[in-house]
């Protein structure tokens, strides 16, 4: 049953206020294509007469970090536009907040979603807690893996098969690389999901040159998350890939990502040799700072956007379902920006790709 607002309470909405460290609400992350909403999502054409509570609940760099939170933000911003939501957005001050944070969302909302695997095992503790608030997570199935059954009655999973967005625009550095030597910059190893990236890229490459040579560097392991906020280490490891003869360096590595595109840019003044970054999550030709947006060569669209918007609107509409929902090719869950029209030239060559992975032609690997 879809709760009334609760916000009366002073006290609490000071406390939302001061837990929050995620930015302000402009509207700079908004996708260039609006996001399509999944047929079984489709809102009703008139509101419903009771709104509901949305929390937004942001991985530790919250809104701003040109990537991955601003993309769920961006999903959020359209639900609350079309379906007048209540939204309280918190960012954990540490990793050790966030399962407060999701407790205090459950307090005053109908739907809790977190922005990170890193949820995962604190929101499987709260939905048992608290039965009559749904909740999903980005980046985890929730499933319990030993009965294949969701952890929780309302506990969704919202996935995605980022190997088979990173096919594309390896597909994209391919056919682009003059120097036949293209990077790829990853945030933190050994959690197997950005490895997921790493695979998907070096097999588009090597789907169109198979000779082409894939310099590969992580900037920490796993349990260091401090790579997913290093843009200075990022650019480090980017600018020694470009002086080895790197064309073209794709980082899948949160707000990292911004040290490389600067590498790019710093490189290609000092060198008069054109180079390119690959953005990452959002399409950041829309999202870094205007000096660099010219060396964004494209994006990988991991569509958090859809995914926060989908399951938004699935508890409006009555329609929640717990459990994984997996976003991918198919269904427009992940693929690649044209922004900047750096790749107009071979959009066909990427879509034949992309049409050969959605018919089962092409099986992307998810693990390099």
């Amino acid at each position: 049953m879809i709760k009334t607002k609760r916000l009366v309470a002073a006290g609490l909405a000071a406390a939302l206020v001061l837990a929050a460290c995620g930015g302000d609400d402009d509207d700079d992350t908004t996708p260039a294509t609006e996001p399509p909403a999944s047929d079984d999502t489709t809102p009703a054409t008139e509101p419903p007469a009771e709104t509901i509570t949305v929390g937004l609940t942001f991985d530790l760099l919250g809104r701003g970090d040109q990537s991955f939170n601003d993309s769920a933000a961006a999903g959020m911003d359209r639900a609350k536009a079309e379906f007048g939501l209540t939204v309280n957005e918190l960012t954990p001050v540490d990793a050790s907040a966030r399962g407060t944070d999701l407790q205090l969302q459950a307090e005053n909302a109908d739907l809790v979603i977190g922005v990170g695997f890193s949820f995962a095992q604190d929101a499987a503790t709260v939905a048992a807690e608290n039965p009559d608030v749904k909740f999903a997570i980005v980046d985890d199935s929730m499933i319990n893996f030993d009965t294949m059954e969701p952890i929780a009655p309302n506990a969704a999973g919202l996935v995605f098969s980022e190997e088979q967005g990173s096919y594309l625009v390896g597909v994209a550095a391919a056919l682009k690389s003059t120097t036949g030597k293209i990077g790829f910059i990853g945030g933190v190893s050994g959690i197997g999901l950005i490895e997921k990236f790493e695979a998907g890229f070096t097999a588009g490459a090597k789907s169109i040159n198979p000779d082409i040579e894939v310099t590969v560097a992580y900037i920490t392991e796993f349990p260091d998350f401090a790579g997913f906020e290093d843009p200075a280490r990022a650019k480090e490891i980017a600018s020694a890939m470009y002086a080895e003869g790197a064309d073209i360096v794709y980082a899948a590595a949160g707000l990292s990502g911004s040290g490389m595109f600067q590498a790019a840019a710093e490189t290609t003044v000092a060198t008069g040799t054109k180079v390119w970054g690959i953005g990452v999550d959002s399409d950041q030709y829309l999202t870094v700072d205007p000096e660099v947006q010219e060396y964004v060569l494209t994006s990988m669209l991991k569509r958090v956007d859809v995914a926060v918007y989908d399951v938004t609107a699935s508890v409006v509409n009555g329609t929640f379902a717990a459990g994984e929902k997996r976003y991918d090719l198919s269904v427009d869950g992940v693929g690649y920006s044209v922004s900047g029209g750096f790749i107009d030239d071979i959009v066909d060559q990427i879509e034949a790709a992309k049409a050969a992975i959605v018919s089962g032609e092409v099986e992307v690997p998810t693990a390099p």
